[in-house]
């Protein structure tokens, strides 16, 4: 089975810092019984990464080390992106490979305020995981904890291991959610200056390098509290 699986897709790199003690340490925590199932493993790390790093889009995003994995655990804060990418140093510390996917959305979980920042509903460059279960590659999403998805009224995503985790199209009220626009491919450690170009295309340099001299005054704190912000109205699918 794993003759089939890239070597890269299990050793560490400098974002997706799968050899970091804080790492391992967490992630042999998280799946207890060390003889327990590939899935079962994968299946408790990816809900200890959804539920115990907090949905954060304001978070730093222009330099390697605002994706790296040890990071993103002491920061307990994260979007997407960084969240797929603790996911992976996890799995990959206990023998799952794993890699990073990447997609543009519309209708992301968002916020009137976000939404008024970016510019566009367009979420390009959304990340993901991709685990090597049982022969195959499953799509896994962690990006958004219980607790927000409560607020937007949306159902937490679920992921057993087995089958591909992707945003719904609606939300428990019927009401357009999510739609994957592009795929970008497969990545085996995450690609800063593409995702940056990719936003600077999107939402405007200017707007890029506003953001980064924020977050530079900031010292790299969060810019905003998302979860104080005013959820969007969207229109109901009839």
């Amino acid at each position: 089975m794993m003759n089939k699986v890239d070597k890269k897709y299990l050793e560490p790199t400098s974002i997706i810092d799968s050899d970091n003690k804080d790492i391992i340490h967490f992630a042999i925590d998280t799946i207890g019984d060390s003889s327990a199932d590939e899935i079962d493993k994968a299946v408790k790390l990816y809900y200890a990464v959804r539920d115990g790093i907090w949905y954060d889009p304001y978070s730093p995003f222009y330099l390697p080390e605002h994706y790296r994995a040890s990071n993103i655990l002491k920061r307990k804060r994260g979007f997407c992106v960084p969240k797929a990418s603790l996911l992976c140093a996890l799995a990959r510390a206990v023998g799952i490979p794993a890699r990073v996917g990447f997609a543009d959305v519309r209708n992301h979980l968002a916020t009137k305020q976000l939404l008024e920042r970016m510019g566009s509903d367009l979420f390009v460059y959304h990340g993901f995981a991709h685990l090597y279960l049982k022969g195959k590659w499953v799509i896994a999403t962690p990006a958004f904890n219980a607790e927000l998805c409560k607020k937007h009224n949306v159902a937490p995503l679920e992921f057993n291991g087995r089958e591909d985790s992707i945003f719904q199209a609606y939300n428990l009220e019927q009401k357009e959610f999510m739609e994957y626009v592009t795929y970008h491919g497969v990545f085996a450690d995450i690609p800063v200056k593409e995702i940056v170009s990719a936003w600077e295309k999107a939402y405007g340099k200017h707007r890029i390098q506003r953001w980064i001299e924020e977050l530079e005054r900031s010292g790299g704190k969060s810019l905003k509290d998302f979860y104080a912000e005013d959820l969007i109205e969207k229109k109901a699918f009839t």
